[in-house]
């Protein structure tokens, strides 16, 4: 897939521009959820400067189950309404947080997590799991991240068949 490392990071927009296109064709032509979860995970941690965590929750009888991931091991289950992760699908919205400390609910799985930012993922008009960013830097994440990994995300979305 090669190395994001050469991007500017002083240019949030290109790496994204650069980042879209690379996931575009890293899931083309799959679409087992678990080869692409895990693939979109490696090459999220891999290009994002500053986190610590970067991976996918799925929608499994009612509650969040952990799927592919990079980084340290986290929680297992998270139900809906519960934590950052389970806000997002509660009420199916990105939710940025800039200080998970402040944050009502939140589940601490790594200590080392400072800021948060979760994507819900869809199928169908319906919630099956979330995009998981952590970073260990408060207020890493910011509306225009939000918005790029949301792009981002909707491939993501289209690549998986979500009813395994």
């Amino acid at each position: 897939m090669g190395n994001t490392n050469w991007i500017d990071p002083e240019d949030p927009g290109e790496r994204y521009r650069v980042l879209y296109v690379q996931m575009e064709a890293l899931l083309s032509g799959e679409n087992d959820c678990c080869a692409n979860l895990a693939n979109a995970s490696a090459l999220l941690n891999s290009a994002l400067p500053n986190v610590s965590w970067v991976g996918f929750y799925r929608m499994k009888n009612g509650v969040l189950v952990l799927g592919p991931f990079q980084g340290k091991p986290a929680c297992l289950r998270i139900a809906p309404g519960k934590g950052v992760c389970g806000t997002a699908v509660q009420k199916n919205e990105t939710q940025i947080v800039a200080d998970v400390r402040n944050f009502p609910g939140y589940i601490a799985c790594d200590s080392d997590s400072i800021s948060e930012l979760v994507i819900p993922l869809h199928s169908e008009c319906r919630a099956v799991g979330v995009l998981d960013v952590d970073s260990p830097i408060s207020g890493r994440f910011t509306e225009s991240d939000a918005r790029d990994l949301e792009k981002i995300a909707k491939l993501i979305e289209k690549s998986c068949l979500w009813a395994e």
